[in-house]
């Protein structure tokens, strides 16, 4: 049986079998019902589907803004460098 890989689905093995039993703790503790593992494994892809393309974005222009800090602040240190 092959596994598909969606675009959303990043995640290490280990560390989606950690969101997966968190989002059943989750229901289990804050909404008190009994969710499984598809139920689960559902809402954790829905989620990952819907937000990755926005946290990607954000992180994008997370870096623009560094990279854009680093060389305002290299300028500025190359001008000081500057013999006047």
């Amino acid at each position: 049986m092959s596994i598909i890989k969606r675009k959303w689905d990043f995640l290490r093995k280990d560390r989606r079998a950690a969101l997966i039993k968190a989002v059943i703790t989750y229901f289990k503790e804050e909404k008190e019902k009994e969710i499984g593992m598809i139920e689960a494994e559902e809402i954790l892809d829905f989620f990952l589907e819907t937000l990755t393309p926005d946290i990607y974005n954000k992180a994008i222009d997370d870096a623009k803004n560094t990279v854009k800090q680093n060389y305002e602040n290299m300028e500025i240190d190359l001008d000081l460098l500057l013999n006047k």
